[in-house]
């Protein structure tokens, strides 16, 4: 199938999928508003209200993190379950399996330039001045998409292999939540461990990059975040690989299992 072909189907599907599910409930595409805006308001209740959290900019900290995350988190999930759920298609065409996790890939993507588009104004009626330095978005939006892709590839293989993945999934998803910064800075821990925790992880360096650049006018470690994307392309074309050389077995475990 050639590249263009490829590409106009996986945005067909994308745009066809967000329509089903904006059809599925009342208030239609504002879901795509309100679902991140109630996240972070009930963690918001949670942590200043009750917890009587008293950290300066707490809220934007929050949301910038939080929002971030659950573009990660929620499409990568989404995405995992995506071939066996196109099993009734997998049996019956031939088309490229990973079609089918970067289709929801790309549905995410399009919530998410809403997602930050409300986020980003919000920072600026709070306060916060657009400067140069939000230049730096642009390589950590690509970095985080190309990791999205390449994490929502091999949770499409997984899931195919054993159903069980996807419960794995969720639950390394939630371990993710508490672990990368979301709730707590990551640069108030010590210099070495907080540098041990961006190393391991990705997900905590770029929540800490997004902040960095809206809220502290900071360009990120270029190198690092390079270094991130270089090593997700390289899985997200080691995945393409695999994917391709197996995609019979995939049909097969996807239609059987």
């Amino acid at each position: 199938m050639p590249l263009s072909q490829y590409f106009r189907l996986v945005d067909t599907m994308a745009r066809m999928s967000l329509r089903a599910d904006a059809m599925k409930f009342y208030l239609g595409y504002l879901w795509w508003i309100l679902e991140p805006l109630l996240w972070v308001g009930m963690f918001y209740l949670v942590f200043v209200v009750l917890m009587q959290f008293r950290e300066p900019n707490f809220l934007m900290f929050l949301a910038t993190g939080k929002l971030a995350f659950i573009w990660f988190s929620k499409t990568v999930t989404q995405a995992s379950n995506t071939i066996v759920g196109g099993r009734g298609l997998v049996g019956k065409i031939k088309v490229p399996m990973t079609l089918f996790p970067l289709a929801a890939v790309h549905e995410g993507l399009y919530r998410q330039v809403v997602v930050f588009a409300l986020l980003f104004a919000f920072l600026m009626l709070d306060g916060y001045s657009v400067t140069s330095t939000w230049w730096y978005l642009v390589p950590v939006l690509v970095v985080n998409y190309i990791m999205i892709v390449a994490c929502s590839f091999i949770g499409a293989c997984l899931v195919c292999m054993a159903r069980d993945f996807s419960q794995l999934i969720q639950l390394g998803m939630m371990f993710l939540m508490f672990t990368s910064g979301i709730f707590w800075d990551v640069r108030t821990l010590s210099p070495e461990t907080a540098a041990l925790v961006m190393n391991l992880n990705p997900v905590a360096f770029v929540l800490d990059a997004y902040r960095q650049i809206a809220m502290h006018n900071t360009p990120p470690d270029m190198v690092h975040l390079a270094l991130i994307g270089a090593v997700f392309s390289a899985i997200v074309f080691a995945m393409v690989l695999v994917i391709r050389g197996s995609s019979q077995y995939l049909a097969l475990k996807a239609i059987t299992a």
